[in-house]
C-alpha cells in the first residue's frame, strides 16, 4: 500500500492511498490523522472499493504525508560508508537526536537557510511508526511500523560543530524535506538491500544501500521505544550514507540557487532547490 497527502485547495489537504493511475481520496487531513484513528485500514479498503473522490496520479500535488509528528527521532553515524568518512568507530548503542514537527518541509519545497555557510545534504530513509510502543523488543518493533519514505536531514555544519550537541545543526524550521509517499512495511524490506541517494544539480553526490545500515529500522524503532513511548505517525530517520558535503575533499556545501534531489528505490524522489543566504556568525 502506497499512502500519501494531496493538496486539494489552498487551505485543504486529505490523506490518500494510490490506486492504479489514482490517488483516492480519504476523509483525514493527512496520514497522520488517518492511522491514529482505529480500523483505518477498513476505512481505505472501503474507499478503493467504493471509488471515493480521485485525483489523477499526474495532477496530485503532495505536501509532506505527515503534518504533525509528535515525534521525531534521528540516527547519526549510521551507515558503514559515512562512519569510515567520518573517521570514528562503530557505534556501540544508537546516536539519537530530535527534530520537531516545524523542522519537516514539503517534498518539492523550496528550502531557505538564512544565516549558515555550510549547508549539506544527507539522504535518509524514514521510518513511520503504526502503532503504539513502549518497550518493544525487535519483533514487536518490526511488527509496528506502518512503512517507510524519504528525507533529507539537511544540516548545517557551521552550527552543528559549535558544540558536542548536533541540535542547533539539524533542527532549523523547514529544511528537512519529507515524502512524497509512505510506502507500507509488508510491501517493502529495506534490509533486502535499497539504493538511496542524492544528488546537487544532477551530480550524484551519495549513491548507497539500505543493506550497509548498522542499526536497522526494527533496532532503531525498538531502542528509542525503550525509553520513550512511540505512538502512530512518530518517525525515526535512520541515518546517511557516505558522501556528505562535510566528508569530501576539499568540502563542498550546497550553494544558492541549487537543487538537491533525494531518492530511495522503490519508495520516491524528493526535489528541492535551496536559498542560501550566509548571515553573521552568533
Amino acid at each position: 500500500m502506497r499512502l500519501a497527502t494531496v493538496r486539494v485547495d489552498a487551505e485543504t489537504t486529505r490523506a490518500a492511498v494510490v490506486d492504479a493511475d489514482s490517488w483516492v481520496l480519504l476523509e483525514a487531513g493527512d496520514v497522520g490523522a488517518l492511522i491514529a484513528r482505529d480500523g483505518w485500514r477498513e476505512e481505505v479498503a472501503t474507499a478503493l472499493r467504493t471509488g471515493a473522490d480521485r485525483v489523477a496520479v499526474a495532477d496530485a500535488e503532495f505536501v509532506r504525508p505527515l503534518l504533525a509528528p509528535s515525534k521525531i527521532f534521528c540516527c547519526g553515524l549510521n551507515y558503514r560508508d559515512h562512519i569510515v568518512e567520518t573517521g570514528r568507530d562503530v557505534p556501540a548503542h544508537p546516536t539519537l537526536f530530535a527534530k520537531f514537527a516545524d523542522t519537516l518541509a514539503d517534498p518539492t519545497a523550496d528550502i531557505v537557510v538564512r544565516g549558515s555557510s555550510k549547508v549539506d545534504w544527507e539522504a535518509e530513509l524514514a521510518v513511520v511508526v503504526g502503532t503504539t510502543l513502549r518497550d518493544a523488543d525487535r519483533d514487536e518493533a518490526a511488527a509496528g511500523i506502518l512503512g517507510y519514505t524519504v528525507a533529507n536531514d539537511v544540516s548545517m555544519r557551521d552550527w552543528q560543530s559549535r558544540t558536542l550537541q548536533w541540535l542547533q545543526g539539524k533542527a532549523w524550521d523547514a529544511s528537512t524535506p519529507i515524502g512524497p509517499s509512505i510506502v507500507t512495511a509488508d510491501a517493502l524490506e529495506p534490509r533486502d538491500g535499497l539504493r538511496i541517494e542524492c544528488l546537487v544539480d544532477d551530480e550524484v553526490m551519495q549513491s548507497s544501500s539500505t543493506a550497509e545500515l548498522v542499526f536497522d529500522a526494527a533496532e532503531l524503532v525498538s531502542y528509542v521505544s525503550g525509553f520513550t513511548t512511540l505512538r502512530p505517525g512518530d518517525i525515526v530517520l535512520t541515518g546517511t550514507p557516505g558522501g556528505v558535503g562535510m566528508g569530501r575533499s576539499p568540502q563542498r556545501w550546497i550553494a544558492d540557487g541549487e537543487t538537491v534531489i533525494t531518492r530511495i528505490e522503490g519508495i520516491g524522489e524528493l526535489r528541492n532547490r535551496f536559498t542560501v543566504t550566509p548571515g553573521d556568525d552568533r
